[in-house]
């Protein structure tokens, strides 16, 4: 490194969450690539050394002092003139615990900086367990350059990066633990613009890359200039080491042109997300491969092909459990679709465990109509099989319930619900569908799945239906998904009253029907396993309601509060006070 030149290589990089001596290790190794290409720095994402997020454990004493521990031993490992290092982790300090971002180099923790504005929204939690840290100014980095350090959420507001900017600071690495969601790349883009503009600083976006329970980073690193322009531009859903030249032109520091990178963007980003989503949660939890019941419908379909994708056929096995109602169509559709995936694919009929319970319960629903009871002992007998595979031969049960089944409860607990992944969790019936049609055309980079149609066509066009009784249909008892998934997204994505939806031209019964269906199948979401996050708003991290919930809309339109009944609004006793 020059006065006027230094090369910075960005570890896009997939940390596991509390393996902190796992996460110590890629460190030294994206270290000593970056060496090999002649860096003078390498930085990592946001809280890398413990990975994001930590949630409560961070609040563990001994889980604090491992991660210092390592941030130390690092930093005495940067003594041998090598490139020096940017790393987070979190850092007590006056018994204070920061996300922190440090600056290993000679053999020191030369400099450390704590995240100022703590997201506590959405999926983000953070004021729960750190400190928010004091406006920082730029790190000195070998006597040449001052490198601003904002963390993330920091860049979202103006005043960390104006700070920066007025203290010195020439150039913005910011270390990001960002997850995906849809529109959430050119969300990103469009604020990196807007504090590059008022700063008139270049800045480098580093972001993480793996699943975390129903998180997925995606990475999608970029680097901009001060005039805007792209100068790289880093994969998404895939490790990347890039590597970065920077010169001091006219006073001011300018990355050189460098890779960039295609990255997928709608239907292809969601795909690529739930792929990446169920890879890191099976291996990350050690689980040797996967198993779901394979049904002839479309949602087990996408599910296996996902799961294909992710591990590769040889970790996938399917099973049909077919039972009086199941259509020859649908066990020659699972054929077929198991036999284009490549997967391990088993017959395993449940007429004779079905009867058993029905026989056990025959006096006791003496006099009573079959019904939705009997229908739920096929699902929960097929949940019983596919957990007792699991605890046999230790793969995970993949459970296929798309959003729209999850918010209306047409799905069974204990029985289609069992399993430890979801993959389509947040993706709706409608979304699935073009999903599927997508994969026949296409896979991500990096798919262990075969190229072609692995899904067959006829399990896209036929009619839905969960086969537990003669000729049913979904839309026997739920509207055409086309009207379901947008009073759906009406009501969950966006909060809209009922008035609002029915003015989109859905019909008042209809949506009060499915607003009852969404508030009442609150306590079989709470028991469903963790899927990965793909819209605005998943079930569980980001809308949280109450099982125990009387309110309905009345559907009439917006209220306007009658302000001359309000004396005072903030101000103590409801008055004002002239001093």
């Amino acid at each position: 490194m020059t006065a006027t030149s230094f090369r910075l290589a960005l570890a896009q990089l997939n940390p596991v969450v509390g393996d902190v001596s796992g996460n110590a290790e890629k460190v030294r190794a994206a270290r000593k690539q970056a060496a090999a290409a002649d860096a003078d720095l390498v930085m990592f994402p946001e809280l890398f050394l413990s990975a994001y997020p930590p949630e409560d454990l961070v609040l563990k004493p001994a889980f604090q002092d491992a991660c210092r521990k390592a941030c130390e031993a690092l930093a005495r490992e940067t003594a041998d003139g090598g490139p020096a290092v940017l790393v987070g982790l979190p850092w007590v300090e006056d018994g204070k615990l920061y996300n922190a971002y440090a600056l290993l180099d000679a053999g020191l923790i030369q400099s450390v900086r704590f995240k100022v504005d703590l997201p506590n929204y959405g999926v983000f939690d953070e004021k729960r367990v750190f400190e928010p840290g004091p406006l920082p100014g730029p790190v000195v980095f070998r006597n040449h350059i001052r490198l601003g350090l904002p963390i993330c959420e920091d860049i979202w507001g103006e005043e960390v990066v104006e700070c920066l900017s007025e203290t010195g600071g020439e150039i913005l690495l910011v270390p990001n633990g960002s997850p995906y969601r849809r529109g959430v790349i050119d969300e990103r883009l469009n604020v990196a613009v807007a504090r590059v503009v008022e700063s008139g600083l270049p800045m480098v976006y580093l972001n993480q890359l793996g699943g975390q329970d129903e998180l997925v980073f995606e990475g999608a690193s970029f680097v901009l200039n001060a005039d805007k322009s792209f100068a790289c531009q880093l994969p998404a859903f895939r490790e990347a080491l890039g590597i970065t030249d920077w010169v001091r032109e006219d006073g001011q520091w300018r990355c050189k042109p460098g890779e960039i990178a295609v990255v997928e963007s709608s239907e292809e980003a969601d795909y690529a997300a739930c792929v990446l989503g169920l890879r890191d949660y099976v291996q990350k939890n050690g689980f040797p491969g996967v198993v779901l019941g394979l049904s002839g419908g479309i949602d087990s379909a996408i599910c296996a092909a996902m799961a294909v994708d992710a591990l590769g056929a040889d970790k996938v096995r399917c099973v049909m459990m077919p039972f009086r109602f199941t259509s020859q169509e649908s066990l020659d559709d699972a054929k077929a679709c198991a036999e284009a995936l490549g997967v391990r694919y088993e017959i395993v009929p449940i007429a004779e465990p079905v009867e058993g319970f029905e026989r056990a319960l025959a006096d006791l629903f003496a006099g009573t109509n079959r019904g939705i009871t009997e229908e739920n002992l096929q699902s929960r007998v097929r949940g019983t099989l596919l957990m007792s595979i699991s605890n046999k031969f230790g793969p995970m049960v993949v459970t296929t319930g798309n959003k729209s089944e999850m918010s209306c409860g047409y799905a069974t607990l204990y029985g289609d619900m069992n399993g430890g992944y979801n993959p389509i969790k947040d993706l709706y019936k409608t979304e699935v569908f073009r999903i599927c049609e997508l994969r026949n055309r296409w896979k991500p980079t990096g798919a262990l799945g075969p190229d072609g149609e692995v899904i067959p066509h006829n399990i896209i066009v036929k009619p839905p239906s969960a086969e537990l009784r003669e000729n049913q249909k979904d839309q026997d008892s739920l509207p055409p998904y086309e009207v379901l998934d947008d009073i759906l997204a009406c009501l969950i994505e966006h909060e809209m009253r009922l008035a609002d939806i029915v003015a989109r031209g859905h019909d008042i019964d209809t949506v009060k029907k499915v607003e009852r269906l969404l508030y009442l199948a609150e306590y079989k979401r709470r028991q469903a396993a963790p899927g990965v996050k793909v819209t605005r708003k998943n079930f569980g991290r980001d809308r949280r309601y109450p099982i125990v919930n009387r309110f309905r809309d009345s559907g009439e339109g917006a209220y306007a509060p009658d302000t001359t009944l309000v004396k005072g609004v903030g101000k103590a006793g409801g008055e004002s006070f002239d001093f």
